[in-house]
């Protein structure tokens, strides 16, 4: 299969697209062959070796992808060749960069028939993440109030249309290009932050989603009212300590399993969200996709379109 790989630590220019081993389902697992997978963030830290450890090389980058079910493993019994499926690999794994995926069958879920793979794809890491922030642990209620912090990426564009469903009034920052796009999607405010301390203007929240990381997300304590509470995945793998000591700081948990996967697709097919702006990439052009996704300035997804 081709895929794409390190084989040391670094810069773009260690990326290779070439042929790498066929995986083949073990007990429990499927292999996909995958028809979308998506640039994340973490895709370019792992390149550049940010995470410490020593991997072990070859090492394909990627962690969520879309789908056919082209094996079954033994003991896996709902599901069957042919059957559509999307997913994010086990948690710590990469490996959605390539023509296939062995995987958990646990972990993964059907896809929606009207939901196309590349859009799948975008949704399944971004979507992950939103609502394991703005359900499971910012438990956010209808009537409440919520900064999203950095709007137009893909998991805060998930979070903006969730906190609407769920029924609070939405707070977002983002650059002025963006604006419009994300009042469409649902956002009650629009902060261009180039123009205005969110500071300033904004008080009184219930509850801070922070994407973006350094001091945007030690300044978002300052909106809070008492009893507030802020969930952050741009700030390593502990939450930033507030000076006050009336809000809480969270990280939270991105678990892999296939109950909220299906969430994700119960939410696209009620309408309560669609899948972000997309940018196609074929799997051979990794690395400018990356080097988009380490500048960080762009709309919703980079996506990857395998075959």
């Amino acid at each position: 299969m081709k895929a794409v790989y390190i084989e040391q630590t670094g810069g773009p220019e260690v990326l290779k697209y070439g042929d790498q081993p066929d995986p083949i389902a073990g007990p429990g697992q499927i292999v996909v062959d995958t028809v979308a997978a998506t640039v994340n963030g973490a895709d370019w830290k792992v390149r550049a070796g940010h995470y410490g450890g020593q991997p072990r090389f070859p090492l394909i980058l990627g962690r969520d992808f879309s789908g056919v079910v082209s094996a079954v493993g033994s003991g896996v019994t709902d599901l069957r060749v042919g059957d559509e499926v999307f997913g994010v690999l086990e948690a710590g794994r990469e490996g959605a960069y390539a023509e296939k995926i062995a995987i958990g069958a646990a972990i993964v879920a059907k896809k929606p028939a009207a939901l196309s793979h590349v859009d799948a794809a975008a949704l399944a890491l971004t979507g992950l993440t939103a609502l394991c922030a703005v359900e499971d642990s910012l438990k956010l209620k209808s009537g409440e109030t919520i900064l999203i912090q950095g709007g137009a990426g893909g998991v805060a564009s998930f979070a903006i249309q969730l906190a609407k469903h769920i029924g609070a009034h939405v707070i977002t920052t983002a650059s002025a290009k963006n604006v419009d796009y994300l009042r469409d999607i649902g956002a009650d405010e629009v902060i261009d932050y180039n123009a205005t301390d969110f500071t300033k203007v904004v008080k009184n929240c219930d509850a801070v989603f922070d994407t973006v990381g350094g001091d945007v997300a030690t300044q978002s304590f300052s909106v809070l009212k008492p009893g507030g509470r802020a969930a952050f995945i741009a700030s390593g793998a502990k939450a930033p300590q507030p000076e006050r000591s009336d809000v809480t700081s969270l990280r939270p948990a991105v678990p892999r399993d296939r109950q909220h996967m299906e969430r994700i697709a119960a939410l696209y097919t009620a309408g309560a969200v669609r899948p972000p702006h997309v940018t196609l990439y074929k799997l051979s052009e990794a690395a400018e996709a990356l080097r988009i996704s380490e500048a960080r300035h762009f709309k919703g997804k980079l996506v990857f379109k395998v075959r």
